[in-house]
């Protein structure tokens, strides 16, 4: 079995040289890639030092790094992990495993065990929370860490991933992937640490957060349009009634409309939650026939069993 190890990095200098020594170490016949993100510092030069495979992606983001990787690199199994140092490398065989007995697509490493305050500070712990607790009352609950950097995929995942966000919100999206397909995925708890010092993390909390946020509204409207319509069907519906009960109670005392702007706006609005129920029906007939396609470039590769076998 071929594994490669995918290494996104940008300005990681004081930490890649490690990664790299500990995965040789860990996973001695794999490939590891590592994959500069236009870096400012020596990170090209320490990782072609410490024996990487170097590679450049000059579009500014992780998900931009990601479908690079996924595009260019050949093998059977694929560890993607973060260049900052703190992932441990020795998990790498636990999960390679686990994908391989249980004929998985992709396995987590999930952080949420950490007992390191540095590491997983409460903030970013309990985002993590939020944002994964909505994915999965959305799109199913299968993963705790849904933001985990950590993970391992067999080719057919990688091969069929269509990748489309930018930035940290491509953990998000492959999440949403193996959901939306319900592949066949596990969690593995392991263990995160705190960055070494002199190494800083490219994540901004409020930012990225909202970034993340809005990839999974997005996903949500792109994968259940159904839902997402019907949601703004209520909405729409109940400003329609607020606003033109009391017009009609008014006309039923009265006989007369003495407040015409505002039946004229309930009677719009009222159209558009129409229009919203009418959309959710179109595009939820088009999002089942993306995912047939998606379906169907999945099964068009061979199984991990298979590989195996040959």
């Amino acid at each position: 079995m071929k594994v490669a190890i995918l290494i996104p990095c940008y300005n990681e200098e004081k930490t890649i040289p490690m990664v790299v020594r500990d995965f040789r170490a860990s996973l001695p016949d794999s490939d590891i890639y590592v994959y500069d993100n236009n870096s400012k510092d020596r990170t090209v030069e320490v990782a072609r030092a410490a024996g990487a495979l170097v590679r450049a992606e000059p579009l500014q983001g992780k998900g931009n790094v990601v479908r690079r990787m996924f595009a260019d690199v050949e093998a059977d199994i694929y560890v993607m992990v973060d260049g900052d140092g703190t992932y441990d490398a020795s998990s790498a065989t636990r999960m390679i495993e686990k994908l391989q007995s249980d004929h998985l697509d992709m396995v987590v490493g999930s952080r949420l065990q950490s007992e390191d305050s540095e590491a997983f500070r409460a903030g970013h712990h309990f985002g993590n929370r939020m944002l994964t607790g909505t994915v999965s009352r959305i799109f199913g609950n299968r993963f705790d860490d849904m933001l985990s950097g950590y993970r391992v995929f067999s080719r057919r995942f990688v091969k069929s991933f269509p990748a489309v966000s930018s930035g940290f919100e491509t953990e998000t999206e492959l999440a949403v992937h193996a959901l939306s397909l319900r592949l066949p995925v596990a969690e593995i708890e392991t263990p995160y640490g705190a960055r070494p010092p002199g190494s800083v993390s490219k994540l901004n909390t409020y930012r990225d957060g909202i970034r993340i946020s809005w990839m999974i509204l997005k996903l949500f409207r792109e994968e259940r349009p159904m839902a997402f319509f019907t949601l703004l069907f209520l909405v729409f519906a109940a400003v329609s009634f607020s606003l033109g009960v009391p017009v009609v109670v008014e006309y039923s005392e009265t006989g007369l409309v003495p407040r015409l702007p505002t039946a004229l706006l309930a009677t719009a609005v009222m159209l558009l939650a129409f229009l919203s129920l009418v959309a959710g029906f179109i595009l939820d007939n088009v999002t089942l026939g993306r995912r047939e396609i998606k379906r169907l470039a999945y099964l068009s590769l061979p199984p991990l069993a298979d590989s195996a076998e040959r």
